[in-house]
């Protein structure tokens, strides 16, 4: 057993676990430290794309997902009354990437297979039901005080990566601000069984449709059509969640002639934000707790995932190879530009695209959208954009 602290990991979910599972591998001890009892059963976040296929493929876990997903290599651009605007083939990015197409598989189930892969490190802890409460630096380690059903309990260790959500604990006992806005609607996910490209048969397995009022994502995930879309504030979450206001709002999208089997459905708040730094000291935030953006492009996950490969690399080499503490600096400056200029941005222009309302503006959207998809390399460049090629391109070159 190593003698060396441990890195200290706060907050299993998918960012968590794989920057734990980086260390493990490279012989870094590693303490994960869960609020929850369990791992949490998250059905939001089910996006993967190319290049995060290729990081985790490299951890040995992208096989897996893959026996758990589905691979969709189509991505559309739709409007909900005119249909089919355009269509976009990730197996055009063969010369970019290993895995050529996004993967569908829900974020809980990359946890569950990261979570069994630890187990082959002894140096590895997950602690549920161990809440942070208080977070202290010294010169040469950080101590983090947490909460159980036995009593309040402190755990030291080098450093502690902060990857415990938007209202993260880790972020507010920095006193790190989160700067950014909520949207002025809920966005509501519902999940049904029923096949949307049965009622819709040229319907791709990853479509934004576009509506001024009605828009909407619609996903293909492994067991289930997911659709994403958003409603009026002055609509109680009650009045929403009701099975009648989910069908209207489903059979809109595809009219369908029976009513949609509902498997799930969640209503939340969205904010795009990002916190002003991603280190203080000896701690650091990855993932939603220093980035948070609307869901449409699938690339809140992605991006916290590509956080936690250039996070964990940079402390195996300050831990194990004598690398500089500046290192850490660099990750700020890598990755927080590409959060706010980059993922923010993209998402914030997903959302007006697919919900403008001025027509002459949406067919001029339309007639660049044919155009881009009919000439091959105009859509290359759409899709290393769409697909975070370019993301992780420009994250790696800045210095």
């Amino acid at each position: 057993m190593s003698t060396q602290k441990p890195v200290l990991v706060v907050g299993g979910g998918p960012v968590g676990c794989v920057t734990a599972l980086i260390l493990s591998k490279a012989g870094v001890p590693v303490t994960i430290l869960e609020s929850e009892d369990d791992l949490i059963m998250d059905m939001r976040g089910s996006t993967f794309h190319p290049p995060t296929l290729d990081m985790l493929d490299d951890l040995g876990v992208t096989p897996q997902m893959i026996e758990q997903g589905l691979i969709t290599p189509m991505l559309q651009y739709r409007d909900l009354d005119d249909g089919l605007i355009a269509e976009f083939d990730h197996g055009m990015l063969t010369d970019y990437t290993r895995h050529p197409y996004r993967l569908q598989c829900e974020q809980f189930k990359v946890t569950r297979i990261i979570v069994d892969m630890l187990d082959d490190y002894p140096d590895t802890n997950l602690l549920f039901n161990a809440k942070v409460v208080k977070i202290e630096q010294s010169d040469d380690g950080v101590t983090a005080t947490f909460e159980t059903p036995d009593g309040t309990q402190t755990i030291e260790g080098s450093y502690l990566v902060g990857c415990d959500g938007s209202r993260s604990t880790v972020r507010k006992s920095q006193d790190i601000t989160f700067e950014g806005f909520t949207y002025p609607e809920h966005f509501v996910t519902v999940s049904t069984s029923l096949p949307v490209d049965s009622i819709i048969p040229d319907m791709g397995g990853v479509a934004y449709i576009s509506h001024p009022d009605e828009w909407c994502a619609l996903i293909h995930a492994p067991q289930f059509w997911r659709f994403l879309f958003p409603t009026s504030l002055d609509l109680s979450d009650e009045e929403v969640m009701k099975d009648d206001y989910l069908q209207m709002r489903m059979q809109r999208i595809a009219k369908s002639d029976t009513d949609y089997p509902i498997e799930h459905r969640t209503i939340y708040n969205v904010n795009q934000r990002v916190a002003e730094t991603y280190r203080k000291g000896r701690v650091m935030l990855a993932g939603d707790s220093a980035h948070v953006n609307n869901p449409l492009g699938g690339m809140g996950l992605n991006g916290g995932v590509h956080d936690a490969v250039n996070l964990a690399t940079k402390l195996i080499s300050i831990l194990q190879e004598n690398g500089d503490e500046a290192l850490l600096d660099q990750y700020d400056r890598q990755r927080r530009p590409i959060a706010i200029e980059y993922v923010q941005q993209q998402t914030i222009r997903n959302k007006k695209m697919i919900e403008e309302r001025d027509p002459a503006v949406r067919k001029k959207t339309y007639d660049e959208l044919r155009a881009k998809a009919a000439d091959k390399e105009q859509a290359i460049a759409v899709m290393l954009q769409t697909s975070m090629i370019n993301a992780v391109r420009k994250s790696d070159a800045l210095q």
